[in-house]
């Protein structure tokens, strides 16, 4: 796994965090735009070195797919890179990020 920082491609062009996989594929982000390129790489650090003790949770979206995001505190602190079509695979995931981001590159 590794992470990258970059500016999103929205109108607000807010810089974020992103995780992906080794076949290159986003498993979560950030879930939000920061201020500065920097407060993207500061939260980027912190999530990788909390996210074996992040509390994660699985929900359905509105669209009926399921989605996991990790908490801290009372702060989400990162999101889903994808939605899956059942709730154990959801939580697969998350426990897959759980595992996995404390040893990945970057940022």
């Amino acid at each position: 796994m590794y992470f990258t920082v970059t500016v999103t491609g929205d109108a607000n062009r807010f810089p974020t965090w992103a995780l992906y996989g080794d076949n290159h594929q986003m498993v979560a982000w950030a879930g939000e735009g920061f201020d500065s390129q920097s407060n993207a790489t500061r939260a980027a650090t912190a999530f990788k070195s909390g996210a074996a003790t992040a509390r994660y949770e699985t929900f359905q979206d509105s669209g009926g797919s399921w989605r996991w995001r990790a908490w801290r505190s009372s702060d989400k602190v990162a999101a889903s890179g994808e939605s899956f079509d059942s709730r154990h695979n959801a939580e697969r995931a998350a426990e897959n990020v759980r595992a996995n981001a404390p040893y990945a590159t970057g940022p």
